[in-house]
């Protein structure tokens, strides 16, 4: 029986990518570990895709299914356009769920300047709890989409705002009253918050502008599971230097309550940049004018050295990552 949370890169591979037989001509990035987006051949332009589902969130589903595939868009230094959403709601919900739902989800469209195009919804017997799949778009010229493929050693690893942000907040409002034996009201609140942070969409678009050697939004697997994968597309090793990741105090008290690593949890709103070494000074000054903070975590590396993490007398290897720690909390009161 597979475990909850997405399939290993293994069985990802075996099990979908390897099925996949037919090869369209104008598909310029197709499926694989790492990926976040498709990239389509529209001559003058390339069109960006990405597809992702909320299975884990409840109280901020309708915000969050926006924020996810436009944060991926915004992975390659991509504005988004245009997103779809299929909405599937469990037998009980009611008009004011809906209108809750969908009003969180125009509301989070707008301040993206990104416009529900379309999409499905419906109430199934197959879910016991909202579940939302969204599909973004965006597009670019021609050859200006950023590449995890372009990294090289001696690359900055760079990652903005902090480690947990998407998973601590969904913790802090789907379970409240547990944290409320460890934590005050206003460390909770706090927390809460963090979901008001999960949109990468400006630092995205102002990376891009600089030029990278490849962005990748921190999701399911956390902080070491997005530099892994870019590892994976590019062929390149990495080191992370555990001390330097950023981590706000609220996520760190969650994370000890409910026995999680922060660095495996959930993390949109965060985004890795992998800069060139010429253009780590210019990056943080694009970044400071954005308004959005960024801490180098490593340098990338030779292939044969693999991916590590570092921290004073100590290392290890990053295993390839496996269900996001938030899928040990999700579900218990």
């Amino acid at each position: 029986m597979l475990k909850t949370g997405k399939l290993d890169s293994e069985l990802l591979k075996e099990l979908v990518f390897d099925k996949i037989k037919y090869r369209s001509g104008d598909v310029k990035v197709r499926p694989g570990i790492g990926e976040d987006c498709a990239l389509i051949d529209f001559g003058q332009y390339e069109c960006v895709m990405s597809t992702d589902p909320i299975t884990a969130a409840v109280k901020d589903i309708g915000r969050l299914s926006v924020h996810i595939t436009c944060n991926d868009i915004a992975s390659n230094g991509v504005q988004p356009l245009g997103i779809m959403l299929a909405v599937m709601l469990p037998e009980g919900t009611t008009e004011t769920d809906v209108e809750h739902i969908m009003g969180q989800a125009a509301e989070t469209a707008a301040a993206l300047d990104v416009e529900i195009i379309g999409g499905h919804t419906e109430i199934t017997p197959a879910v016991n709890q909202p579940v939302i799949v969204s599909t973004a778009i965006g597009k670019t010229l021609r050859g200006t989409s950023q590449s995890g493929n372009d990294m090289e050693p001696g690359d900055y690893i760079m990652m903005t705002k902090s480690a947990g942000l998407e998973g601590s907040g969904i913790i802090a409002l789907d379970h409240r009253e547990k944290l409320g034996e460890f934590m005050t009201e206003e460390e909770i609140a706090r927390a809460g918050s963090f979901l008001d942070m999960v949109s990468v969409v400006k630092e995205g678009v102002a990376a891009g502008k600089v030029g990278t050697h490849g962005m990748h939004d921190i999701t399911e697997g956390g902080i070491l599971g997005a530099v892994w994968e870019m590892c994976q597309i590019s062929g390149k090793g990495a080191e992370v230097y555990r001390d330097s990741i950023p981590l706000e105090p609220e996520s760190e008290k969650i994370c000890e309550i409910f026995h999680i690593d922060p660095l495996r949890l959930i993390s949109s709103g965060s985004m890795v940049i992998i800069t060139p070494e010429d253009r780590k000074e210019e990056m943080e000054r694009a970044l400071e004018k954005a308004g959005v903070a960024v801490t180098v975590i490593g340098r990338v590396t030779e292939p044969e050295r693999g991916v590590v993490i570092t921290w004073e007398g100590g290392a290890e290897e990053v295993a390839p990552p496996s269900p996001d720690e938030i899928y040990k909390v999700v579900g218990k009161k």
